[in-house]
């Protein structure tokens, strides 16, 4: 079994509820959720003009090579109605993976570490919740380090927990 962390993000409809929704489907395809982070209510960086996230951070457990779970990812998100209209626009569910244990892939279609986690701090907050002391294969810092040190100010706003769906 190999330890990943995903990240997770949606701006449609009831946000909590497609993360959550997402989350399950995870488990049902055998991949193990050890730790979700918080949720987080953070602005659109490249479209603005668009509804505001909801982004978490989980770490997991998989038997998959990271190419299969990219595919399941895809899979996922195309069965929860994700539609790729406008690139960086409006979705219902976005997953990403950010780390697969400490490898490093460089693919078409595929990068891991995740190519601009360290400059996006709605992938950096949650993260360091639940990961702060991992440190980064390529950038050979912490993820606490990473977000300490990153040049994003963009808001990132912790989300009531009593409002996360079930």
């Amino acid at each position: 079994m190999t330890t990943i962390y995903l990240s997770l993000g949606s701006n449609m409809g009831n946000r909590a509820e497609n993360i959550v929704r997402a989350i399950a489907a995870l488990g049902r395809r055998g991949v193990r959720v050890t730790q979700e982070s918080s949720l987080y209510e953070t602005e659109p960086l490249e479209i603005r003009e668009q509804p505001w996230f909801l982004n978490c951070a989980i770490a997991a457990e998989t038997e998959l090579s990271p190419e299969g779970l990219m595919e399941m990812l895809l899979e996922i998100e195309r069965e929860m109605g994700r539609e790729r209209i406008v690139p960086k626009g409006p979705r219902l569910i976005d997953m990403d993976i950010l780390l697969y244990g400490e490898d490093v892939v460089r693919e078409p279609g595929l990068e891991i570490p995740h190519a601009r986690m360290a400059e996006r701090k709605f992938v950096l907050v949650p993260l360091a919740e639940i990961a702060g002391e991992t440190t980064h294969p390529v950038a050979m810092m912490t993820i606490a380090e990473l977000l300490e040190a990153t040049a994003d100010r963009s808001e990132v706003r912790k989300w009531p927990d009593k409002m996360r769906a079930g």
